[in-house]
C-alpha cells in the first residue's frame, strides 16, 4: 500500500468515527432531554437552551475532525511532493 492509501483510510476513519460519535451523543442527549421535559415540563425552556448549546458543541467537535481530515487529504504535510 502506498502512503496516499493510508491517508485515505485515516481520513475515512476520522470522519466516520467522528460522525458515529456525534450521532450517538446527540441521540442520547435528545432522549435524556425528552425524559427530563416529560418529568418536569416547567423546566423545558431552560433544558432546551442547554440542549441546543451542547448539540452545537458536539457538532463543532465533529467538524474540527472533518477539517483535519480534509487537511490531510488535500494538503498532507507527510507526503513529499
Amino acid at each position: 500500500m502506498t502512503d496516499i492509501s493510508f491517508v485515505a483510510l485515516a481520513c475515512g476513519l476520522i470522519i466516520g468515527l467522528g460522525a458515529v460519535g456525534a450521532c450517538i451523543g446527540i441521540g442520547i442527549m435528545g432522549g435524556k432531554f425528552i425524559e427530563a421535559s416529560a418529568r418536569q415540563p416547567e423546566l423545558m425552556n431552560a433544558l432546551q437552551t442547554k440542549m441546543f448549546l451542547l448539540a452545537g458543541l458536539i457538532d463543532a467537535a465533529f467538524l474540527i475532525g472533518v477539517g483535519i481530515a480534509m487537511m490531510f487529504a488535500f494538503a498532507n504535510p507527510f507526503i513529499k511532493g
